[in-house]
């Protein structure tokens, strides 16, 4: 789960431990889903999505959407339960949309409490999933960006040995590394490394230059991208970013320092 807003590294936390304790509640449950593709579309109950359904995401994204208004992307591992509001007034229901598609896995909620509540470890595992849910629902709340914002950020899955940025290509977007980690490569030489939470090839895009090194996925990584248009929008609605971006750049330069010392005494030696 991510959001359109300035996250802290306690929600990506929260977000992985959500995760590992909805795949060990499937697990338990041992329940035949229904198998449902989407894709690309804004409204995902037109194409086959069900209001009395509980849904895991197997891949691909989807969007939340509350008067239409994106509140949250859902990802992989993610678990969607039914708005408790219902469908029928689109006023007060949440909505959901996919901008690439997505592989959803779909369960009968009735069935799914009634094993969840008949199974004294599923119950176990249900209550450590709501609770660490609510936890994360308070963090996106008190993240979400102004009303008056226009930053719109997409979401992406790279495998290891993918290339999120080639050196010398146009500076399109500014990416924060949500999960995983990557290495960066000047010239066929390694010279640091992007850990989760880090925003990375924002220096190109503020500079409107060509990008100047390339970004490999070392693991698999989920990546939140911004457009470069809409970057000085999330920058106004979330300053906290500015202090973000200041430190990745630090530690870039600190990393890039520590390579030339390193190539350097190899030389000399």
């Amino acid at each position: 789960m991510l959001a359109n807003a300035e996250l802290a590294q306690d929600f990506f936390i929260l977000n992985q431990q959500y995760k590992r304790l909805v795949s060990g509640l499937l697990d338990i449950l041992d329940i035949s889903p229904e198998r449902i593709t989407l894709d690309a579309t804004d409204d995902a109950a037109l194409s086959g999505m069900d209001a009395d359904k509980m849904y895991f995401v197997e891949s691909g994204s989807l969007s939340a959407r509350y008067r239409a208004r994106i509140v949250y992307l859902l990802d992989e591992g993610d678990l969607i339960l039914p708005d408790v509001a219902g469908t029928h007034d689109p006023e007060v229901s949440v909505t959901y949309g996919s901008e690439n598609g997505a592989n959803l896995l779909g369960y009968s909620a009735l069935e799914f409490m009634r094993r969840i509540f008949n199974d004294p470890a599923a119950t176990k595992l249900w209550t450590r999933l709501l609770i660490t849910h609510a936890g994360m629902q308070v963090r996106l709340a008190a993240a979400l960006t102004e009303e008056d914002s226009f930053a719109t950020p997409g979401y992406e899955i790279y495998n290891p040995g993918d290339v999120m940025i080639r050196q010398g290509d146009k500076a399109d977007y500014v990416f924060n590394l949500a999960e995983g980690t990557a290495e960066v490569v000047v010239d066929g030489v390694t010279v640091g490394g992007i850990e989760e939470g880090e925003i990375f090839g924002a220096m190109a895009v503020l500079t409107n230059a060509d990008r100047t090194a390339t970004v490999v996925a070392k693991s698999r990584c989920s990546v939140v991208k911004v457009p470069k248009d809409q970057f000085a929008e999330l920058i106004k609605s979330n300053p906290a970013t500015i202090h973000d971006l200041l430190v990745d750049m630090a530690n870039s330069i600190v990393n890039l320092n520590e390579q030339l010392v390193g190539l350097r005494g190899s030389y000399m030696n």
